[in-house]
């Protein structure tokens, strides 16, 4: 696995479980999955991920942002990468992610790539004097997203971009967000966990809902959606397609990404294969888990920033004593404002007393 991060940490029970022989090329030393930190270098290096795929049988990430000419070398060497170039590179993009999906009829957002302010302020014209302007590589978790009402507002920007320009999108008005998880493996078995219901606070997954609420036919056609992008761009691994619920009951594509996600956490928990087996699975063309849920409800709160007097540990004599049925997951990170340190899950048969008692266990891991 390429990628040190929390999803190469929360792969490491699976891959003991199934006896799988984890190795992690991680970005710097005392990452979060140090564990199983078998090198630490620059992922960006091609001599360093390829000295570091000459030990391992399969590559997978942790991340999208391995660039397009160290994954080529990969497979120039006789490497086996999943998902491959070609699916990465529309996670990597997100104009080409546009284009593509635009190409295979999935509904997103009315949008545009603009070079210059000028066509920023006819998008905006066109669109009632608002619209969300994003770069088009290296932005998560709320970075790389602005919304604005002038083009003035985006001269920053415009003016570092290279010759692709900008993402600019309609402000959608969604009645709330959702994601779809599924997993796919190279000889084209694929399978869906439920449609989850997501919530977002200053562009941070802050919650999971786990099945969406009150989801109706939006079950089946996400699903469905879901399936055909993964088949259609031929990905392996789990793929999550994050989704706006528009005020008149359509679905959008907002997001795609091409690994384990934050959407999906609740499965370690809450589903009889969680993403993270699902995802090893895949990527070594084994039979795929059943995704079905362990009980009627499960929700999945973030701990963002953590304690203010250590890292999580400190807090787990009352946290651990207020709740047994919550799960609490640390992924190893020093408190610092708005960083995902770690998340609990809460399954329940009654969804406010799941919610109640996931939002409490998060609070003794707060400030």
């Amino acid at each position: 696995m390429i990628g040190g991060g929390q999803l190469a940490r929360m792969m490491v029970p699976p891959a003991i479980e199934l006896g799988i022989d984890l190795q992690v090329l991680a970005e710097v030393d005392g990452s979060s999955a140090a564990i199983a930190a078998t090198a630490v270098g620059d992922y960006t290096d091609a001599a360093t991920v390829l000295g570091f795929a000459r030990g391992v049988d399969v590559i997978t990430f942790d991340h999208e942002h391995v660039p397009q000419p160290v994954l080529a070398a990969l497979l120039d060497a006789g490497h086996l990468v999943r998902p491959g170039p070609g699916a990465l590179a529309v996670a990597q993009d997100k104009i080409l992610m546009r284009e593509r999906l635009t190409a295979l009829g999935a509904p997103v957002p009315d949008w545009a790539a603009v070079r210059d302010a000028g066509a920023l302020a006819a998008f905006l014209a066109e669109h009632g004097g608002r619209a969300v302007v994003k770069t088009p590589r290296g932005g998560y978790d709320g970075k790389g997203v602005r919304v604005v009402g002038s083009a003035s507002e985006a001269d920053d920007w415009l003016a570092g971009a290279g010759p692709e320009g900008l993402l600019i999108e309609e402000l959608v008005p969604f009645r709330r967000e959702l994601a779809q998880l599924v997993a796919r493996r190279p000889s084209g078995e694929v399978r869906a966990w439920p449609l989850v219901e997501t919530v977002q606070r200053d562009g941070v997954c802050a919650e999971v809902t786990a099945p969406a609420p009150e989801a109706g036919a939006l079950t089946g056609a996400a699903r469905a959606l879901a399936e055909r992008i993964a088949t259609e761009l031929d990905v392996t691994g789990v793929l999550a397609v994050e989704l706006f619920e528009t005020p008149d009951g359509r679905l959008l594509v907002n997001e795609l990404a091409m690994r384990p996600h934050n959407t999906g956490h609740w499965t370690i928990d809450g589903a009889v294969t969680s993403q993270f087996e699902q995802h090893l699975r895949a990527v070594l063309d084994l039979p795929l888990g059943d995704p079905s849920p362990t009980a009627p409800w499960s929700v999945m709160v973030n701990v963002l920033g953590g304690p203010a007097d250590g890292a999580m540990p400190s807090r787990y004599p009352a946290a651990l004593a207020s709740d047994a049925g919550v799960k609490v997951h640390s992924y190893g990170k020093p408190s610092r404002p708005g960083r995902k340190v770690g998340h609990v899950t809460a399954t329940g048969a009654a969804l406010d007393d799941t919610a109640a008692r996931a939002r409490a266990a998060a609070g003794f891991f707060q400030a």
